[in-house]
């Protein structure tokens, strides 16, 4: 069996790495160290979990401890797709390189920039950095990348997703094209297909698990799930979610739970804090420091329960999650494979959970056929009775709104006088008393005035026109032979 020892490494790094515990190294590391000790690229492929942080930062230690960076021009670089990754790598490489003298630069958003210039400014070995808040130090003209030796890009399938690839493009072009580079991701789309065979020359390929699979220290289950009612949907899927948090017992040490939107990370972290269940919420619209204190109290085991969304899902090396629910089923088939891969880290055994509706199956079929298995569906299923048994802070309703319907009027008829149609007064009422009006211009020859017709019936009544009042031009009110001889 291969150990670190056998990998030539730098000795220094080999004594952090025994103070951290670690004496065998997991299959992508074996593979992936040894070809970037020789400079070559490396193109690693391997599921959450499977220590490819270590791949990479072992040998760039090693490589870099002879040498000193300039001011504002790193000697390495670290892509990561979110803070949370790229705050973890930077921890990883302060526990490795604690016995060697390297200086190291984190760029994440939510940081101040004169902070991060400070520490550009005085010469950084690693740089470890998002794209995003790489590109900002960039075009303000404080950061130079001509002088990169290493080129490491971590999760390259998480970039695609969160649409980084055209960022990562440019902050390629901008690196000399003699670095070296090591690529790793957990799938392979067509488009990282392309990036690795546009940028990377003649990578060493290593591949230590099928494409999207799961580990096999994961105990997998689906619990279908139907709401009794659409207006009660939310609040009986959160009581499913906790009965089954319940049903674990003290199996259950710990866990994440995984929402698609960040309003339903939100809820569900303040209705299980409601019910006693100790947890707090993690996603990309809270503070940088909230969203770090929150990962230590996870970490440190002070926060039992972590809801999150995607922004979670990758960069999290916590290595005793026992378990991991998927309180919405995943959008992209992809993200439930770096989900459940929060748990059963490091050899450990560990379970996931999903709750699915039945608007969810297309999305559940997807991730069946890209892990290649069926997951099996929860026997223990909460029955219907549970399920419809929510608290009653949560399913009161408001009182519905009932419309009384309005009396139908029957419509004017051209054949019924207008005198007919006024029968919503009683037939004894007296009518009110007129309101006098001024007597209308009548023409000087109104023998010859034509009858007007009554807009209501159609029909000839002998008035003459009086609509327009004492404002009717007097040649309107003339007959048609009147205005013919005149």
């Amino acid at each position: 069996m291969t150990k670190f020892s056998d990998l030539n490494l730098d000795p220094k790094v080999l004594k952090a790495v025994a103070d951290s515990g670690y004496e065998t190294p997991t299959p992508i590391q074996a593979g992936a160290i040894p070809p970037a000790l020789e400079g070559r690229d490396v193109l690693g492929i391997a599921q959450t979990g499977t220590g490819k942080t270590a791949s990479f930062t072992l040998p760039m230690i090693s490589l870099l401890a002879r040498g000193r960076a300039r001011a504002r021009m790193p000697r390495s670089l670290v892509l990561c797709p979110t803070r949370e990754l790229a705050a973890q790598v930077a921890e990883n490489f302060d526990a490795y390189a604690k016995y060697v003298k390297l200086t190291k630069a984190l760029l994440i958003g939510g940081v101040s920039f004169k902070e991060q210039e400070a520490v550009i400014n005085r010469g950084a070995d690693v740089l470890i950095a998002t794209p995003g808040r790489l590109l900002d130090h960039f075009e303000r003209g404080k950061l130079l990348l001509t002088g990169v030796q290493i080129m490491v890009v971590d999760e390259a399938d998480r970039m695609l997703d969160m649409g980084f690839i055209p960022d990562i493009e440019r902050i390629f072009s901008l690196t000399p094209f003699t670095r070296q580079t090591l690529f790793f991701s957990a799938t392979m789309a067509p488009e990282i297909e392309r990036i690795t065979n546009t940028f990377l020359s003649a990578p060493e390929r290593i591949e230590v698990a099928r494409q999207a699979t799961t580990s096999e220290n994961i105990t997998q289950s689906v619990v279908m799930f139907k709401a009794s009612r659409k207006d009660r949907e939310g609040s009986e899927k959160r009581k499913l979610l906790r009965t089954l948090i319940e049903g674990e017992g003290e199996a259950c040490k710990n866990a994440i739970i995984f929402c698609n939107r960040k309003m339903d990370v939100d809820t569900v972290a303040k209705s299980m804090k409601k019910y006693g269940l100790d947890a707090a919420a993690i996603h990309g619209d809270l503070e940088q420091s909230q969203r770090m204190k929150t990962l230590a109290g996870f970490r440190d085991g002070s926060l039992r329960f972590l809801v999150a969304s995607d922004v979670a899902a990758r960069g999290l090396d916590i290595p005793d999650v026992s378990h991991v629910f998927n309180y919405d089923v995943p959008s992209h088939a992809e993200d439930y494979v770096h989900r459940i891969g929060r748990t059963g880290r490091a050899g450990k055994k560990g379970t996931a959970i999903m709750i699915c509706s039945v608007r969810d199956t297309r999305n559940l079929d997807d991730i069946e056929a890209l892990v290649k298995t069926t997951i099996p569906r929860s026997a223990e299923s909460v029955s219907d009775a549970e399920v419809q048994e929510a608290a009653p802070s949560e399913t009161t309703e408001k009182p519905k709104r009932t419309r009384k319907p309005r009396a139908s009027k029957p419509k004017p008829d051209e054949s019924t006088p207008q005198a007919e149609l006024q029968t919503d007064a009683p037939q004894d009422a007296t009518p009110p008393p007129a309101k006098p009006r001024s007597e209308p211009h009548q023409p000087t020859n109104t023998a010859d005035a034509k009858p007007e017709r009554s807009r209501a019936s159609g029909r000839n009544t002998g008035q003459k026109q009086v609509g327009m009042g004492e404002h009717m031009p007097t040649f309107i009110a003339k007959s048609f032979e009147e205005r013919m001889e005149g």
